[in-house]
Formats: C-alpha cells, structure tokens, sequence
C-alpha cells in the first residue's frame, strides 16, 4: 500500500483556493477574476463554485458575482460567538417578553433560510410557538426581510431567482418589485413586520442585531397573534435590539 500521509485532495486545494480569492475582495467577484486569480480553468471554477453555494459556503448574487456565503463567516464567528450572542441576548427577550406578553425569537440566517436558534414564551396557554431549530424562508419573516433589504435590490433578485418566492399565505410578498420596495423601507425605518406572511393570524415585528464588526450577527422579533400585536412595541423591540447589539460590541 502506497504512503498517501503527504499527498494533497487536489478538488479540496482548488476550493481552498478560491475561498481565500473571495476573501480579498470586499464587493462580489465575477467568475473571470477568480479565475484569474486561482489561475483554474473557468469551468473548474464554476463547478468548484456550485458545490460551494450547495453547501452555503458561497452565495451567488444572481448577477453572475459570488461572494462568501453566511455559513461560513459563522463557521469563523465559531460556537463562542453563537453563545455569546445568547447569553447576551436572552436577559433582554425574558424582559421584552415580559413586556408584552408575548414570544420573543432569536434567528440566524443560513443561506436563505432564517434559523429559530432560541426564544422566550410567555407562561401562558395561548402564544405563539416558534420550535428551536425550526427554519423559514427569508421573504416571509421580518428579519429574513431586513437581511433581504440590506443586500440591495440585486441581493433580492438573486434571492427571488433562486427560491421563485413561494407564497405561504394569502398575504406573502410574491411579487419582486412589491418584496423590494418593502425590504428596502424596512432597512430604513430600522425595523420590518410580517404581516400574516408566514401564517394567518400571526405577526411579527423584526429588528436586527449586530456584532462588534459592523455584521448582522442576528435577528430579534416579537410573535403574535395579529390582534394582539400592538404598534407601540415596535420602539421598545428597536430599542432592545440596539441594547443587544452594543453589548455584542457594535458601535453606530
């Protein structure tokens, strides 16, 4: 049997490659430049390329650029940063829950997806229950929007190419210029709301959380019933976020 101890997976060398190429560019990259810069053959770049978006370590912006995918800037965050945004977190969504009486979710998004990664529910029968670990398509969240909204109407594009927006309920945004124009309001006005969009007679209001480096490191929201939502939370949800996100280190 031949000694393999020093030999290399070529495939995985070339991924490796065009991670770190990606890496030194801070806009989305064409598939040219990659090549250009690996020194790979165009079509061994697309196919390396491919298996990388499958996987969500790559995201393609739907204009033919690719950048870093979410998953692996969370893979560099590593499980501390995941634990930290929890501990820090969770003081803050027992009081809002407190506050209001109602759920309060924590989301990370993975490709796009948002993931529920933790919650605090009201110590009541009736409330809305969101199950850990449980995803849901971005377009149809309030914070899934606001991550939407923040990549620009090229990121929303890619998105709708991508996922064709599937509707859930009578009230999800399906239409891309509708998605867009409420995706790019809501990044402004600091806060979304999911007006029945994932399920009838539920609603949400989102707010982002970021860390210390200026990224979104989380999404925090408030579930309802929608004749219990009250639009006199949306400053104290805001407010709670922006408290978060400081003490993840993030300065405005």
């Amino acid at each position: 049997m031949s000694d393999t101890s020093g030999s290399k997976i070529q495939v995985i060398d070339r991924a490796v490659q065009i991670l770190e190429a990606l890496a030194r560019y801070s806009k989305p990259v064409k598939l040219k430049i990659l090549s250009a810069e690996t020194g790979l053959h165009p079509s061994t770049v697309h196919r390396i390329l491919h298996s990388l978006i499958d996987n969500h370590f790559v995201e393609n912006n739907g204009n033919g650029e690719y950048r870093l995918g979410q998953k692996l800037i969370q893979l560099t965050n590593g499980l501390h940063s995941e634990i930290d945004i929890r501990a820090v977190a969770l003081p803050h969504m027992e009081a809002l829950r407190d506050r209001t009486g109602e759920t309060v979710n924590l989301t990370l998004r993975e490709g796009d997806v948002v993931i529920y990664f933790e919650k605090a529910t009201p110590n009541r029968m009736m409330h809305v229950n969101q199950l850990i670990g449980s995803r849901a398509p971005l377009h149809v969240t309030a914070v899934g929007k606001l991550m939407l909204g923040l990549g620009g109407e090229s990121g929303i594009e890619g998105y709708a190419k991508r996922t064709n927006l599937p509707a859930y309920t009578r009230n999800t945004l399906s239409n891309l210029d509708k998605l867009k124009e409420d995706c790019l309001i809501n990044v402004e006005q600091g806060y979304a709301l999911d007006n029945e969009e994932a399920e009838i007679g539920v609603g949400c209001i989102g707010v982002l959380l970021y860390d210390r480096n200026g990224k979104v490191a989380a999404g925090l929201s408030v579930s309802a019933p929608i004749e219990r939502r009250k639009p006199e939370w949306i400053e104290d949800i805001k407010r709670v976020g922006a408290q978060i996100s400081e003490q993840l280190g993030y300065r405005s």
